[in-house]
């Protein structure tokens, strides 16, 4: 799913307050075609070279338009279970519209509602469990379920396809900076403005090229 297509979506998704229709996976498409784009920039020798900033440009605006598509979204199906919640006429053909994901949220968060409205306005309470995100070994806290930990998979790994792509989190230099330098972009999306004397991090390929050129030196003693 390239930025065009994205961009129409999007533009027709603002410009009705209802759901517009979009395909089941148009978010798995869009993660492939951010980890094409990635796979190029790393394979491009100077991450500083203007190939390398059209196409980081380009990784940059189609997460951009991605995360304002969902958040649209999003605040419409908020709208719709509030309405649902209230016992408010909806358009059911909206809930159609939904995505599975979206329509998960849109149950969950309806079922919470009314949960909150059975405490809070017609005096049903509940027990509530607390809930235990790490294990204790403290003998007096009783017995603790230990949940898995946090995902630590990058979003393009979790789309679920099989696409080999780099991370999106590159590895890291610490270097001193030698010499004032333009703005550039990093292989990570990020805009950097150095001068002289600054002590950073900055992801090992643009660090790489830059300690070849002599403007930041290479403060990682193991490098």
């Amino acid at each position: 799913m390239g930025i065009d297509d994205l961009r129409k979506i999007l533009l027709s998704e603002r410009e009705t307050g209802k759901l517009v229709q979009i395909v089941p996976d148009i978010f798995d498409q869009t993660h492939v075609g951010i980890a094409t784009l990635l796979e190029k920039i790393y394979a491009i020798e100077d991450p500083l070279s203007d190939d390398a900033r059209v196409l980081i440009e380009e990784t940059i605006a189609i997460k951009e338009t991605l995360h304002e598509l969902f958040a649209i979204r999003s605040r419409k199906i908020l709208a719709l279970t509030i309405m649902h919640a209230e016992g408010n006429y909806y358009d059911r053909e909206e809930v159609k519209r939904m995505i599975p994901p979206e329509r998960e949220m849109f149950d969950q968060t309806t079922a919470a509602i009314e949960a909150c409205q059975e405490i809070l306005l017609h005096n049903v309470h509940h027990h509530i469990i607390p809930v235990v995100t790490m294990a204790h070994d403290d003998e007096d806290m009783g017995d603790w379920e230990e949940l898995p930990s946090a995902d630590l998979i990058s979003p393009l790994q979790k789309s679920g396809t099989a696409v080999a792509s780099p991370s999106l989190s590159p590895p890291y230099m610490l270097v001193q900076v030698l010499e004032d330098m333009d703005s550039f972009m990093g292989v990570d999306g990020r805009i950097y403005t150095l001068s002289k004397g600054d002590i950073v991090t900055l992801p090992e390929r643009n660090a790489a090229v830059l300690n070849d050129r002599n403007i930041v030196l290479n403060m990682n003693l193991s490098k």
